[in-house]
């Protein structure tokens, strides 16, 4: 193979060289002819004003000049002058091109090759005011003997060349195949092709049966992941950059009104309408695009976002809402599922991008495990976010929810304390919890939740050394629950907007401690859900503390 690339190298070189000195050799031709020709029109245009002002006498006081040959003919043809024979001995020249179109335009020129084919010589004719013709000519070399006069520069300068070009082409074709000859593979394969290729195919090889493992284990999560969002109200269509379906939930077949859609069908002939087409077409230009969708007296927004990878357009996300009931949410539920495809689209990424390498088999084998594990945590991500989402789409219906229970809120403040106390000691934050026996009237697993977010939120967003502090006690018929840390803080001006969905006073702090952003949002609903109300107090670097008051017996309890 080396040898290949050298031959391949060298011979292109040469043939550039040939190219290139051929045409340097022209141009240089064109350009000494076109300067000779000029130097000797000036030359007529010089001596024909000496012949009107002097007549033969300027002539034969000029002389005959090194390189050029005069004559001077008369209006008939006859030949008055000449630098080089006799003019008695010359025939008439009116038959001669160059003079015939000087009789009839005022100038005229001529060309006439030798017998030798390698000289030409280049005529030039200027009428005068008396109606006589000076004539004026020169031999030129030919390209063929300008080249033969040249050959031995132009054979040294090749040589030098050529020498050069065989070093750089060695040296390109050692530098191409030296990182494919030192690849070493722990389990070799034998394939017929070139030696140099053989380690790489044997890499490939070994890498191809890693990547189908992994592809496996991708689908397998892409099966769990379609799971979770087959529960989802909205439609999930997952696309590449061409417009074919990745992925999709079963929202989509339900709101589009379709009984099949199958992974790598093009996303138009699931709904031909324009304004469908419209969004679609935005989001996979990079563009992001809402569209209101009229399905068979349904009415559905449609949200498509573009997600990006490495500055390029790798797909779109497209997610429909139904939005034919409690229009007075429609902005709510349009924000929501905006924000829900934006979360989805970095984690989704990830996937993509470690996979792709992983297929394109630019990953070491040692490393796999390593990508595997990235995967993995991307996907727990995204179930973690999904159910997040679950809960609250379930919140939203409140009449359609679980049936509430006398539940007993001391032993869900005791058993969450007991949960949390390894993540506690991870950080090296207290967890401390004072809980008065109270029954309340309410759904234990939004409860649950509520309390587990509040002392999850309290722990992560916490300082080393820090305490965390739960207490439950009854204060005029109502269960007053308080949990208090000493972490960050809160600023003031972004505490009215902590509840809401997806936002996170410090992204990248969030993200760092692995926050959906969903779970303060999660406690409203559940405090909103138990008529209660929740409020903090809060200073920046010092600490949080959160209030919730929730009557402990709700007007739904018969007595």
């Amino acid at each position: 193979m080396t040898n290949r690339i050298f031959r391949s190298i060298f011979i292109v070189a040469l043939a550039v060289m040939f190219c290139v000195s051929a045409l340097i050799m022209g141009v240089m031709y064109n350009f000494s002819s076109e300067e000779k020709r000029n130097e000797l029109r000036r030359e007529a245009a010089y001596i024909a004003s000496g012949i009107e002002m002097q007549g033969i006498e300027y002539l034969e006081q000029v002389g005959p000049l090194d390189d050029t040959r005069m004559t001077w003919i008369a209006a008939d043809g006859a030949v008055l002058y000449d630098s080089v024979a006799e003019e008695d001995e010359m025939e008439n020249h009116a038959d001669r091109e160059e003079v015939q179109e000087a009789f009839r335009t005022g100038t005229g020129e001529g060309e006439r090759h030798s017998a030798t084919l390698s000289e030409k010589t280049w005529y030039y004719a200027l009428r005068m005011e008396d109606g006589s013709v000076v004539r004026l000519s020169i031999e030129t070399v030919g390209i063929l003997a300008l080249f033969y006069q040249a050959i031995s520069p132009l054979v040294l300068m090749l040589v030098v060349m050529g020498g050069f070009s065989m070093l750089l082409a060695f040296q390109t074709a050692k530098n191409i195949t030296n990182p494919i000859n030192e690849i070493d593979l722990e389990y070799p394969e034998k394939a017929v092709v070139y030696d140099e290729l053989t380690p790489l195919l044997r890499r490939i090889a070994v890498q191809n049966k890693e990547i189908h493992h992994q592809m496996a284990e991708l689908k397998r999560r892409k099966e769990e992941f379609d799971t979770i969002t087959s529960n989802m109200q909205e439609g999930l269509l997952v696309l590449d950059a061409e417009g074919d379906v990745l992925s999709y939930n079963e929202g989509v077949k339900r709101l589009l009104g379709l009984s099949k859609v199958e992974e790598g069908q093009n996303v138009f002939q699931l709904n031909r309408s324009e304004t469908f087409r419209h969004g679609v077409e935005a989001a996979l230009k990079g563009e992001h695009q809402e569209e209101k969708l009229e399905l068979g007296g349904k009415v559905c927004e449609l949200f498509a976002n573009p997600v990006f990878r490495d500055g390029e357009n790798a797909g779109v996300i497209l997610v429909l809402f139904d939005a034919t009931e409690k229009e007075g949410r429609e902005k709510l539920r349009r924000e929501f599922t905006a924000n829900v495809s934006h979360e989805l689209k970095t984690p989704l990424t990830s996937i993509s991008g470690f996979a792709e390498i992983m297929k394109s088999g630019m990953v070491r084998p040692e490393d796999m495990g390593n990508f595997a594990g990235k995967i993995y945590d991307e996907a727990q991500r995204l179930i973690a976010l999904i159910q997040d989402i679950i809960k609250l789409s379930k919140l939203d219906e409140k009449d359609s929810f679980i049936e509430k229970e006398w539940v007993e809120l001391d032993a869900i403040v005791l058993e969450v304390k007991e949960r949390l106390q390894s993540a506690a000691e991870k950080k090296e934050v207290r967890l401390m919890a004072n809980a008065a026996p109270l029954r309340l009237w309410g759904v234990k697993p939004v409860l649950m939740e509520m309390v587990y977010n509040l002392c999850d939120n309290a722990i992560r967003y916490n300082r080393p050394e820090g305490e965390v502090r739960m207490t439950l006690r009854e204060e005029n018929g109502n269960a007053v629950l308080e949990v208090a840390d000493t972490g960050i803080g809160i600023a003031q001006e972004e505490q009215e907007r902590i509840f809401e969905r997806f936002y996170r006073v410090d992204g990248s702090r969030s993200a760092e401690n692995g926050g959906t952003g969903l779970g303060l949002s999660i406690v409203k609903h559940g405090v909103a859900l138990h008529n209660g109300k929740v409020t903090l107090k809060s200073t920046l670097g010092e600490g949080t503390t959160m209030h919730i008051c929730m009557p402990l017996i709700q007007p739904d309890v018969e007595i």
